[in-house]
């Protein structure tokens, strides 16, 4: 759990490792999403999927789809579905900026991870460029010769 100087807690509840390996990730907004009751449960033991998860704008407001969340075990027949789109909380200026960027060739909205922030789930969404093969090779020779770097002092 990380504090931060205001006296914060944020909690990461579920993270999108493969977006890092798969994208350069451009900018980072933080957001509000819109969930059941069940879905809040699910998230809260960690029990969310990212892959395939993509976030679009469709009639000026941003929807988030593909991301799985398991059914609650304890819940009843009103359980929520699991891959059911969710809709992300901006304000309209946002929603411009991201229509903005999202117009641009190659560019993809992704949700990075789900955290808790003072109570409240946040998404943070980013704005990203997808990796050729080669940059993929690179990033991973990068990371090895830092790992070997580490090891040595």
């Amino acid at each position: 759990m990380n504090i931060k100087a205001d006296n914060t807690k944020e909690k990461t509840l579920a993270t999108n490792r493969r977006a890092n390996h798969d994208f350069f990730i451009l900018e980072k907004i933080e957001c509000g999403i819109v969930l059941k009751g069940t879905e809040v449960k699910s998230l809260r033991l960690g029990k969310a999927n990212f892959q395939d998860s993509y976030a679009i704008i469709q009639s000026g407001e941003v929807w988030v789809l593909n991301l799985h969340i398991s059914h609650f075990e304890n819940g009843n027949i009103n359980n929520h579905d699991v891959l059911r789109e969710r809709k992300l909380l901006l304000n309209n200026k946002e929603i411009f900026k991201l229509r903005k960027k999202n117009d641009e060739s190659g560019i993809t909205l992704i949700p990075l991870r789900i955290y808790l922030l003072n109570n409240r789930i946040k998404v943070e969404l980013g704005i990203c460029r997808g990796k050729k093969f080669y940059d993929k090779r690179e990033s991973i020779e990068k990371r090895e010769v830092e790992r070997k770097i580490r090891k040595f002092f």
